[in-house]
């Protein structure tokens, strides 16, 4: 599936409701890539992730929903997600299966 060009490239998440910056950015500046194709990575904390994205649209909104698949330092994780681009910001959400979930904001690099 195609992915519209607002969402592609590398995003700098900036803040989460869960965390703090010193956390999110502890192993490296916190990021979400996405992908034409809708795949990509992300990373906040110790946390680092594989996604497999789609867009949908709720409500006559448009956002990309993704599962992910990655590791919290040497544990395997998994969850899901979601992301909108309203102008020149991206807002979502991250899930971490069985565990915590937080809101974040990020700026395209």
């Amino acid at each position: 599936m195609k992915i519209p060009a607002k969402y592609i490239g590398k995003w700098r998440i900036y803040h989460m409701d869960e965390w703090d910056e010193e956390y999110i950015d502890m192993e490296e500046t916190a990021y979400l890539k996405i992908n034409k194709d809708g795949t990509g990575q992300f990373q906040f904390g110790l946390v680092t992730g594989e996604i497999d994205g789609r867009i949908e649209i709720r409500k006559e909104n448009e956002r990309i929903e993704f599962s992910w698949s990655g590791f919290d330092e040497n544990d395997a994780m998994s969850g899901r997600g979601w992301a909108e681009v309203n102008k020149k910001e991206m807002n979502g959400w991250i899930y971490i299966h069985l565990g915590d979930d937080s809101g974040f904001k990020a700026l395209k690099k």
